[in-house]
């Protein structure tokens, strides 16, 4: 009797764990069904279909774009200061740094840039700089510069050191500059020497011209009549104000000749400027490599 109980026993658990078999069985093949047909597709085909970038519409638009910036870089016909200018090349540095970019000026990349920059600022985005979009960048460089051009009083200028200037022999009235530009000046020079490893020798980032009397700006012109407007301006100079400062950078100190332009936009002291300087307060006048404005 108790043999047969036993047997029983073991007959129950056996078709209880047979039941619980068949059970789950049913229920897992209709879960591994369900997650096969219906689960989400995979997250790297999912980014490669969304990303705008990498469809072949919009990557074929931006070779366009480079090859046509390849040409108008060099070819491009603009007006600034009633003189005519050629081509966008010698601002590449300044381009890279206001688009953010460390891309050829002639790549799909570089026009990619372009495309963001302009839809920011509510042009065609086209990623070609062409003259509308070329002369929008000119106004935003603009815009940036100093806008007060009120004539400094004398108890805001101070008088810089003789070593401070490319030209130590320049007289103590021609070495004025505005008290917080000098400062501002100063600290900037610190880091670029540490930067740059600037000899005591080095005349790199020395200051050229800073405070200018009206008198003295109309001597200028008188000297340089061809100078136009964008090189020497007649009623607002921001050198009246103390706070713009022209600095050597390389080549022929102040010559607006895209040749030695050319060689300016290329040296390490512009090149460091361009990265830095706003750092400390200063903004570049764009048509002139040397010209720097404290603007704080």
């Amino acid at each position: 009797m108790k043999n047969r109980r036993v047997h029983l026993l073991v007959v129950i658990v056996a078709l209880a764990t047979a039941a619980a078999v068949v059970t789950f069985a049913p229920r897992g093949s209709r879960g591994q069904s369900r997650t096969s047909k219906s689960g989400p597709p995979s997250r790297v085909k999912s980014t490669v279909s969304t990303r705008p970038g990498n469809t072949a519409a919009a990557s074929s638009t931006l070779t366009a774009a480079a090859a046509r910036n390849q040409v108008l870089r060099d070819e491009l016909t603009w007006t600034f200061g009633g003189k005519q200018q050629r081509g966008w090349y010698l601002y590449d540095t300044l381009l890279a740094e206001t688009l953010d970019t460390d891309e050829s000026p002639v790549s799909a990349d570089f026009a990619d840039a372009v495309t963001k920059w302009q839809k920011r600022r509510g042009l065609s985005a086209t990623g070609v700089f062409d003259e509308n979009s070329w002369m929008g960048m000119v106004a935003y460089w603009q815009g940036n510069r100093l806008k007060n051009r009120t004539t400094a009083t004398p108890d805001q200028l101070v008088t810089a050191p003789p070593g401070d200037f490319y030209d130590p022999s320049r007289a103590a009235e021609l070495r004025q500059v505005e008290r917080a530009t000098y400062d501002a000046y100063l600290k900037m020079i610190a880091a670029a020497s540490d930067d740059l490893k600037l000899s005591a020798k080095d005349r790199s980032l020395k200051i050229i011209s800073a405070f200018r009397s009206r008198e003295y700006q109309e001597q200028l012109r008188r000297k340089s009549p061809n100078a136009g407007s964008a090189g020497l301006a007649v009623n607002n100079s921001p050198h009246f104000t103390g706070r713009a400062l022209d600095l050597y950078v390389g080549g022929d100190p102040v010559d607006t000749k895209d040749a030695n332009r050319a060689i300016q936009v290329n040296t390490p002291a512009y090149k460091w400027l361009v990265r830095n300087a706003e750092k400390f307060g200063f903004r570049p006048y764009f048509y002139e490599p040397w010209h720097w404005e404290y603007v704080k």
